[in-house]
């Protein structure tokens, strides 16, 4: 089941209330690798096969087990991904490098 409820042993006492939705990946789940921004937003992200995705397609994909290591917020009326907390910054979405497309997606 794809909810709240289903959260990997150690994360149950995070703050996870910021999360509308936490997915359980599938074994061959991509991680994220990169965001795609324009003007300072998050517009996208990069996986770890290289492939870029807008934020929608990238929810829908994590919704479905696709993506490790994220939950899903939302933020006046729109859906994007959060990492889940696991005590370790490097692997924060924040901290991963920003890529740019040209032509848009």
């Amino acid at each position: 089941m794809n909810n709240r409820n289903n959260v990997s042993p150690g994360l149950e006492s995070l703050p996870m209330n910021a999360f509308s939705e936490i997915p359980t990946p599938s074994s061959d789940a991509l991680t994220i690798t990169a965001l795609r921004k324009d003007d300072g937003r998050v517009t996208g992200y990069q996986l770890s096969n290289g492939q870029v995705l807008d934020k929608d397609d990238a929810v829908a994909l994590a919704r479905k087990g696709g993506i490790a290591g994220v939950g899903i917020a939302a933020r006046d009326g729109s859906e994007y991904l959060k990492s889940l907390p696991d005590n370790t910054e490097s692997n924060n979405l924040s901290h991963l490098p920003s890529i740019t497309q040209e032509g848009g997606f």
